[in-house]
């Protein structure tokens, strides 16, 4: 298939090489002209600007949005509705709020245009790795779009199946689902992100609890010196809790043990936030992923281990931390 990917930062760059190998053609746009020339080294087609992008393919069109949410997005989707045709289709792979997607899908829906919102996760590992995907967007348009998601994922790989799955839908197996009609897909990916932060908070502060066993100001016959790099890769063979992100906080670990060139400020692209405020309207107590999220706001004026580590995960994982100039 053919279709032009708007914004080429980690994520979209590499969201358009995963699709150019599996023999679907590009054409990409960013504000930054070194980063269209990046992609069009690897084979896309590179335009100038969103009309110029537009033009470069033929309706039914099909653009992949791949902005910061809010603004960005908005007005990214604004001036390509205003400049699509009927038919065309717009996806927002970016992680934006779920009830903008479904006055996205409503406004586009006016003109003639399709919307989808992909939950799109994988960072800057998904190029090898593949994608998981959380499709939201009308069924006939989802299934149409089926090559482009199936190229994305994962695949199956070397998970085994599910016991009792059998007969269930295949999409899951292989890395990407129809979440259900426009704002279900970022719906998934918001909690997907909410369970994140609790899981990365919970490593790092068993961490930090580690790491000051050794202070002096326990008695003597009680302080142990752990090696926490150690500790982070034997726990990642065999142990129940393994997991990738504790893979990124052992690669974190073993990169610099004291984690001095991070900032201990953790940044929130707004979805524990959007967890928490979703969990206010169901009446459902979320006490782990709420204190994750308050732990975040801290680590504005802290600068602990804890957040240096979750810092690191995160810019392992491919996400935004801030670095020392």
């Amino acid at each position: 298939m053919r279709l032009a990917v708007i914004g080429l930062g980690r994520m979209g760059a590499n969201i358009s090489r995963r699709l150019m190998r599996g023999g679907h053609e590009i054409a990409g746009f960013d504000r930054d002209p070194e980063r269209v020339a990046e992609v069009v080294q690897d084979g896309a087609a590179g335009a100038a600007s969103l009309e110029e992008a537009v033009a470069k393919l033929e309706p039914p069109r099909i653009f992949w949005v791949m902005l910061p949410a809010g603004g960005p997005t908005d007005e990214a989707v604004m001036t390509l509705s205003a400049v699509a045709e009927p038919g065309d289709i717009i996806i927002d792979g970016g992680n934006s709020f779920f009830k903008d997607d479904i006055r996205r899908f409503a406004e586009c829906s006016r003109r003639g245009i399709h919307y989808v919102d992909v939950g799109t996760s994988g960072g800057v590992w998904g190029l090898e790795r593949g994608y998981c995907l959380m499709i939201g967007g009308d069924s006939d348009v989802v299934d149409r779009l089926d090559p482009i998601f199936e190229t994305l994922a994962p695949g199956v790989g070397a998970i085994s199946r599910t016991p009792g799955r059998e007969g269930g839908d295949s999409r899951a197996e292989r890395g990407y689902i129809h979440a259900g009609p426009a704002g279900a897909g970022h719906f998934v990916k918001m909690i997907h992100n909410g369970i994140e932060y609790g899981l990365m908070q919970a490593y790092a502060e068993g961490f930090d609890i580690l790491k000051r066993r050794a202070s002096e100001t326990l008695p003597e016959s009680e302080r142990f010196d752990i090696n926490l790099p150690d500790v982070a890769e034997v726990w990642r063979r065999g142990s129940v809790i393994s997991s990738w992100l504790l893979d990124l906080c052992a690669i974190g670990l073993a990169r610099d043990h004291d984690l001095a060139q991070f900032s201990g400020r953790v940044a929130d692209s707004g979805e524990g936030q959007w967890t928490i405020d979703a969990a206010m309207e169901e009446a459902v107590p979320v006490n782990v992923l709420a204190a994750a999220l308050f732990a975040r706001y801290r680590s504005r004026t802290d600068d602990s281990f804890a957040d240096k580590l979750l810092s690191a995960m995160r810019f392992g994982f491919g996400g935004h931390v801030e670095m020392p100039q």
